[in-house]
């Protein structure tokens, strides 16, 4: 197991946590800020306003993009598991 090995699956495991992470936290990003015009065009400072569609918009986002976080992971896991056998021999 080179150094190289180790810095390609690190990466790897960055950058697949980073894509996984990623339609949640825009979705939440993007609703946030259109609420937070809202709020300080209406000056409504309600609380529950900022959160309900936010967690609302992030499930709807969770569940939409369901089939490619599971496409994503599943590939992910399975190049980590071919690989166990050339870094074990």
């Amino acid at each position: 197991m080179t150094q190289e090995f180790v810095i390609t699956v690190g990466r790897e495991a960055m950058l697949t946590a980073f894509l996984l992470a990623a339609p949640p936290l825009i979705t939440a990003l993007v609703v946030g800020l259109v609420i937070s015009v809202f709020q300080a065009v209406t000056q409504i400072q309600e609380m529950t306003l900022a959160i309900v569609p936010k967690m609302v918009a992030v499930l709807i986002a969770l569940v939409v993009a369901y089939p490619w976080l599971l496409e994503t992971l599943t590939s992910y896991t399975t190049q980590i598991f071919q690989t166990i056998p050339s870094v074990v021999h």
